[in-house]
């Protein structure tokens, strides 16, 4: 799904770390707006079509689950289609979906998250099973079902700032270089075709793979570069909830992921991630392994920054 050298020694520590932790069931509001088990069931639901590669029956499917329950929650809903034509000449055929509250207000906060899954499985270890296509229940699902609660939370309190959930396609799909080849598709397309040649939101948050059951998000080297006052913000925000251990404030490494193409538009999006997530870009990435506590604490965050931008 993306790129990031580690070292080995490096993963192992990571790996005794969180096997130490309890359950994440910190401190938090004492009312909450975000609905963590209606989130964890929101991914049941998208992923329940099957893999979302695109070109599929699944992936158009999920497509319009995301675009049917933005409709009846959001204010606006935008939907940018158009086909992508890999390096091998395949035609892809795929979709962003903006779901904008306030969309009339010029200041906004942007909120992204891919729905995509990979096609292939090409962490498994046994090779017969690497051209499987994956579930991708953290990997494409967890932020779909984040989205949703968000947009529940939304819709019952409008914010007093602009708000957009964007769902990106095509993420997954390609191979994660250097060089990078059909990867970070829809990101880099939204980057290009804005919904308005002046469209600069004050900030940006990328969340991908944030419903694992065993969560840990540090932060992330080109978002503490390129927007060191987001990641502050954020990550300031979860130590006030709470949540400072699930979400330690220091840097491990840059990832290849959705911010890249926005950053390099001049938005200042950071990304938010579990790199660790054992089952990344495996058949085990399955909803068994997410949990309604984890996506508990980053709805919480995200409403937080919403409620207080």
């Amino acid at each position: 799904m993306r790129f990031r050298p580690f070292a080995l020694s490096l993963l192992v520590l990571v790996a005794c770390a969180k096997g130490d932790q309890p359950a994440p069931d910190a401190a938090a509001p004492a009312v909450r707006e975000f609905d963590g088990e209606a989130a964890l069931r929101y991914v049941g639901e998208h992923i329940a079509v099957g893999p979302r590669v695109p070109g599929t029956a699944a992936h158009r499917a999920g497509g319009d689950w995301i675009v049917n329950q933005m409709r009846s929650r959001a204010d606006t809903v935008l939907v940018q289609e158009w086909t992508h034509t890999t390096k091998t000449g395949k035609k892809l055929p795929l979709r962003n979906i903006l779901a904008r509250f306030q969309p009339e207000r010029t200041d906004r906060i942007l909120y992204v998250t891919h729905w995509d899954s990979r096609p292939v499985a090409d962490a498994e270890l046994d090779p017969a099973k690497q051209m499987e296509p994956i579930l991708g229940a953290n990997d494409g699902g967890s932020g779909v079902g984040l989205f949703v609660a968000i947009a529940d939370a939304l819709k019952k309190k409008a914010p007093d700032v602009g708000v957009d959930l964007l769902f990106v396609d095509g993420e997954d799909w390609g191979t994660f270089g250097p060089p990078d080849i059909d990867v970070l598709i829809g990101s880099t397309y939204f980057a290009a075709n804005l919904p308005h040649p002046t469209y600069r939101p004050l900030y940006g948050v990328l969340f991908d793979m944030i419903g694992d059951a065993d969560l840990r998000v540090p932060q992330e080297d080109n978002s503490v570069a390129q927007a060191p006052e987001v990641v502050q913000k954020f990550w300031s925000t979860a130590r006030r909830l709470g949540y400072e251990q699930w979400f330690p404030p220091r840097a491990e490494g840059p990832i290849t992921d959705d911010h890249i193409p926005l950053l390099a538009k001049g938005l200042r999006v950071i990304d938010v991630i579990d790199i660790t997530y054992p089952p990344h870009h495996t058949l085990g990435d399955t909803i068994d392994k997410l949990s309604a506590k984890s996506l508990q604490m980053v709805g919480d965050i995200a409403l937080a920054l919403i409620r207080e931008p």
